[in-house]
């Protein structure tokens, strides 16, 4: 008999193992970058009806005049001036707001941003005021004009600070080092590092800066989704209506006597008749050059003013960004970067000029307006330059408006200042969230630039003198405008770390293949869409010179 033999079968081989499944599909959607916001009604060549323009203009003089009216009320006190003093300031800085706006959306950036005064250069200002103070003059008008005759002086010669960043290209060129990683906390900060006039300017009267708040959110986000008809009108002029609302409210509480116990600070936040500046303005007054005088230059402030000029730069290269992205334009390119600082050290220039107190930067409470209203239309803010140079010039009836209390406007900038801060947060989509390295870039610039700044301001007297305190005056102005600032740290930082980490090795997830055709002049299609100069002057002037 032969054996039997009995094979075992072959071992069934498992099928190889594919990647793990995306646990992300099974929860929801995962939404895709997305260069352009598409929520957007007007984007930045894209007009609403002349009627609607010239309404959403107005709110955009509205928005920008709290700045304004702050920097006069801080500054002209200080330098020995009175209420007709203070009201002339407010109008040249409204009127160099709008010839300054009208030079950035035509020949600077060409974005739709309002220029306004800038908080930057209150720092070497009250250190020009603080030289002035134990020195004797004929009376308190004299030293007023004394030292705006010295700002005037200072604003002229660090001017050209910006002048030679600009037009010299050294702007743009370090612009080219930026990526979407280190732009995340600069555009941030721009929004966040402000956030002293938010709610601890609308404490000052929670009567009314509360109400405006709570009432500005309910309507222009709730109420307009309660029927068709009113959401177009809410999403777009919500603003105006709560300012309106609440402004009579806050006139019947001062007419009531609801303030009339109160702290002498409560009532002039609060009532609507501390201002003094409807009985104080003239009915018509044209600002005009050296209308304080001849400048006086002094090294020693200008030195000071120079790192405010530098900061104002940062300042407003942040907010470049963010007004892009709510206006739905690409990035703006480094040569635009480069023109349209040269285009702010001009203003400067006129400004020093013209007796301004301070130099302008982008407002910020401007460009998150854009994003209130879904309307990032270039046109808009050009009709509200109209709207400046007309009330600077007609003073009574712009003291009207500059009357309104400043926690109203505190409540507005509580909101825009967010907008702007969380536009930052959405340039991340382009790189990979999830590279440890790139949180480690994120987390310590963003935090940096809020802490140091927070040291500095703490740790500034009420005279400007800050925590570098050494021999040199003027070296002290330096450092401590400069880290006095949120984004002018966030570029510092950001720029080194995120260029010297492991820079190259990682182009990808620092998103530089997305970012890198945006900062080349012919890199994408779009730049010369959005960006090019009216009537055709790119054809008839040289490239290094646009």
């Amino acid at each position: 008999m032969g054996e039997e033999h009995h094979h075992a079968p072959p071992p069934v081989q498992a099928p190889p193992a594919g990647p793990p499944p995306n646990l992300a599909l099974s929860r929801g959607p995962v939404w895709n970058p997305a260069e352009q916001l598409l929520q957007l009604h007007y984007c930045i060549h894209s007009n609403p009806s002349w009627p609607e323009a010239l309404l959403l203009g107005f709110q955009h003089y509205i928005v920008m005049l709290g700045t304004t009216v702050l920097i006069a009320t801080t500054l002209v006190p200080a330098m020995g001036g009175n209420h007709g003093d203070k009201a002339r300031v407010i109008q040249s800085l409204l009127f160099m707001s709008g010839l300054n706006t009208l030079l950035q959306t035509w020949f600077g950036s060409r974005l739709p941003t309002v220029m306004g005064g800038s908080f930057a250069f209150l720092l070497p200002v009250l250190s020009i005021i603080n030289d002035y103070t134990d020195r004797t003059f004929p009376s308190e008008h004299e030293r007023f004009v004394y030292t705006i005759r010295t700002i005037q002086g200072s604003l002229i010669v660090s001017s050209f600070v910006n002048i030679f960043l600009g037009f010299s290209k050294t702007w743009g060129n370090l612009t080219r080092l930026f990526s979407p990683i280190s732009i995340v906390p600069v555009v941030c900060v721009v929004g966040l590092g402000l956030f002293s006039r938010g709610f601890p300017l609308l404490a000052n009267c929670v009567q009314i800066g509360l109400p405006m708040l709570i009432l500005l959110v309910i309507t222009q986000q709730y109420l307009k989704r309660l029927h068709h008809a009113a959401h177009h009108v809410l999403e777009r002029f919500a603003l105006l209506l709560c300012i309106a609302v609440i402004w009579a409210f806050a006139a019947i509480l001062t007419v009531a006597g609801a303030y009339n116990t109160a702290k002498t600070q409560t009532q002039v936040s609060c009532r609507t008749d501390r201002s003094y500046l409807m009985s104080s303005a003239p009915w018509i007054k044209v600002p005009y050059p050296f209308q304080w005088g001849t400048p006086i230059f002094r090294a020693s402030h200008v030195f000071g003013m120079m790192g405010a000029a530098l900061v104002s730069s940062a300042e407003s290269t942040g907010a470049f960004f963010a007004a892009a992205r709510l206006s739905g334009a690409t990035p703006p390119p480094a040569h635009v970067l480069s023109r349209s600082i040269g285009f702010q050290g001009i203003g400067m220039l006129i400004e020093g000029i013209f007796g301004s107190v301070v130099g302008t930067t982008v407002s910020v409470e401007n460009v998150g307006l854009l994003g209130l209203t879904h309307i990032g239309s270039r046109r808009v803010v050009q009709i509200s330059c109209g709207f400046m140079i007309f009330f600077s010039i007609f003073g009574k009836f712009g003291a009207f408006f500059a009357s309104i209390p400043l926690p109203i406007f505190a409540a507005i900038y509580c909101v825009l200042f967010g907008i702007v801060a969380s536009v930052g947060i959405s340039f991340i989509q382009f790189a990979n969230t999830n590279s440890i390295r790139n949180i480690y870039v994120l987390g310590i610039t963003l935090f940096l630039a809020i802490s140091v700044q927070q040291y500095f301001v703490t740790n500034t007297a009420p005279d400007g003198h800050g925590p570098v305190k050494t021999d040199g005056g003027w070296f002290n102005d330096i450092l401590n405008t400069i880290f006095s600032s949120s984004p002018t740290v966030a570029i510092i930082v950001g720029t080194l770390i995120d260029n010297t980490l492991e820079g190259k090795s990682k182009a990808v997830d620092r998103g530089l293949p997305w970012w890198g055709p945006f900062q080349n002049r012919k890199g994408d299609v779009r730049n010369d869409e959005f960006y090019r100069l009216p009537l055709r002057i790119n054809e008839y002037m040289p490239t290094r010179f646009l």
